[in-house]
């Protein structure tokens, strides 16, 4: 295999042993996963299981305490969320961390300004246009309605040219409309080279977008596969909806 191919075959994040413990917490604890590149990976699990504390310290939010983390074949685990940023790697919070006295145009172009200037405006016009935000795009942050924050908070990692993006409960909450938008902007992300790790409690979602699920619980991922043959897993599905106390 020539090396072109065989980097292309490699998995663009690798997770392997990874540690985070908060007092007596664990977090995660020994987590082990991969996402493939162009590929979209649901992660489920019940509340507590670990799933927010991996994306923290895949996007350098939190250190590990120990661990694997490679991006694109690269060692990362332990380096800065804005240098992990700059290699390609964008995430998205359940609670949308915007400027607020900013307009939704000034969001995504203050997400490109560090090392993603070049055609910045042009990006923005296409992000505007992707996400449906044209007629908002001079409106505040702070006057944009709860779905259509999420959808610029999306906006703003897409303006990274990002090769993968971590989306946090992108849908939550959302209109049905405002989801429909997502979803065809993570198809239409795809086909362009991006790859996805999506939190998610929908699992109509779940099942119309990814292309394979990973299923957390505390702190361990305990298996992954297609999503058919995870809900046939009663199992994995008792362990997702809660164990009775």
């Amino acid at each position: 295999m020539s090396a072109s191919a065989q980097a292309s075959a490699e998995p663009i994040l690798l997770v392997r042993g990874l540690y985070k413990h908060f007092g007596g917490i664990k977090a995660t604890n020994g987590v082990d996963l991969a996402v493939g590149r162009q590929e979209i990976a649901g992660l489920i699990g019940p509340n507590g299981c670990g799933k927010s504390t991996l994306f923290s310290l895949v996007s350098g939010t939190v250190a590990p305490d120990k661990g694997e983390i490679r991006f694109d074949g690269r060692a990362i685990a332990g380096m800065s969320a804005h240098r992990i940023a700059r290699l390609g790697l964008a995430r998205t919070f359940q609670i949308p961390a915007l400027f607020d006295n900013m307009s939704v145009t000034e969001n995504l172009l203050a997400a490109a300004a560090e090392g993603h200037w070049p055609g910045a405006a042009e990006r923005a016009a296409e992000t505007l246009s992707l996400l449906k935000l044209e007629h908002v795009a001079d409106n505040r942050a702070s006057d944009l309605s709860g779905g259509q924050q999420k959808l610029l908070e999306f906006g703003r990692a897409v303006m990274r040219q990002a090769t993968l993006i971590l989306l946090d409960e992108v849908t939550a909450g959302v209109h049905p409309n405002i989801r429909k938008i997502i979803l065809e902007a993570i198809a239409s992300l795809r086909e362009r080279g991006v790859s996805f790790l999506v939190i998610e409690h929908d699992m109509e979602m779940v099942r119309s977008v990814c292309d394979r699920i990973i299923v957390m619980d505390s702190g361990r991922v305990v298996t992954s596969g297609a999503f058919e043959d995870i809900v046939r897993n009663s199992e994995v599905m008792q362990t997702y909806l809660g164990r009775p106390q």
